[in-house]
């Protein structure tokens, strides 16, 4: 693909991407909102994307997410990114929807492609390593290559997930020759925490549970949790992973109480089990090894639900 032949006459267009929007979401929005800048200047631009953390602020343009997801809806193309179908642009769907043309472009094996025009790459890192080879690197300059960057280091957990292929490499060595510090960005987004994020942190891990012989590991994040510590959504990430680190363990579990018996799910695996074919009975999607969705029931309901299957495929594995 290249992005700019499938844009053609397009001027008025719109980009989003997945609800709870991560490090690789807001890179491959903002790289694609840099890059359009940078190639058709007299194009309108609208970037409908559900509020990032705001250690993403740094990002060029960062100021221009819209938010409101209200006013323009009449878009010639609309570009959908990291988001697995069209049902997690949330409140941006619509316009997705309506827009004259239809661009998906994204990296999760689940995604099996909607719109008028798909490239789903599953063995790519992120979608930012997808975007960097369907951009014209004329076009690519400071800003775009800062969000590229962070995408990249974000969805490969600064390059040690085995989603790091030869290729992630090559364009992260590409993109060091541009002036910004890769440094500061690996520690302010990736490792930095607030006191009250570490303080969760040591809760989840202080009453998480081992199940399977200790081949599972399971943690869970309350709404009166949530409450006490006046946390929001982002102050989570990076605790399923950090779960994953104990000795032991094949599958990460973390769930997030949204409401009275509903909860976000997120899975992580070493390697023996695909989390992504579990998370898709449920509605979810993702990758082999990691992967999410959304469940209804008490903790302990969609703990067993989840475990079941967990437990098949560590059968056949053995």
């Amino acid at each position: 693909m290249d992005l700019l032949k499938e844009i053609g006459d397009g001027r008025k267009i719109g980009i989003s991407g997945h609800v709870r929007p991560d490090g690789d979401c807001i890179g491959s929005c903002l790289a694609v909102y840099n890059y359009l800048k940078n190639a058709l200047p007299d194009a309108s631009l609208t970037l409908f994307l559900q509020t990032p953390s705001d250690v993403f602020d740094f990002l060029p343009n960062r100021d221009k997410v819209d938010i409101s997801f209200v006013g323009v809806n009449d878009f010639d193309v609309y570009i959908a990114l990291d988001s697995g179908d069209s049902k997690r642009l949330g409140d941006a769907e619509p316009f997705f929807l309506k827009a004259k043309k239809k661009i998906c472009i994204d990296h999760h094996e689940s995604n099996k492609g909607y719109g008028d025009v798909s490239l789903v790459v599953p063995y790519a890192s992120s979608t930012c390593e997808v975007l960097y080879d369907v951009m014209d690197k004329k076009y690519i300059d400071n800003n775009v290559a800062m969000c590229i960057y962070t995408g990249i280091i974000h969805d490969t957990g600064v390059l040690q997930y085995s989603n790091t292929s030869k290729r992630t490499l090559e364009i992260i060595g590409e993109l060091t020759e541009f002036e910004f510090e890769t440094s500061k960005i690996i520690d302010d987004t990736f490792y930095t925490k607030t006191y009250m994020q570490n303080q969760l942190l040591g809760r989840v891990l202080t009453e998480s549970i081992l199940i399977l012989d200790g081949k599972i590991i399971a943690g869970c994040v309350t709404k009166k949790m949530m409450n006490f510590y006046d946390a929001k959504p982002t102050d989570l990430e990076g605790i399923v992973n950090q779960l994953l680190y104990t000795k032991g363990v094949e599958v990460a579990i973390f769930m997030h109480e949204l409401r009275i018996n509903e909860y976000k799910v997120s899975l992580r695996s070493n390697g023996k089990v695909n989390v992504a074919d579990i998370t898709t009975i449920f509605g979810g999607g993702g990758h082999a090894r990691a992967a999410g969705c959304m469940m209804n029931g008490t903790y302990y309901d969609v703990l067993n639900n989840i475990t079941e299957h967990i437990e098949e495929q560590l059968k056949c594995e053995a």
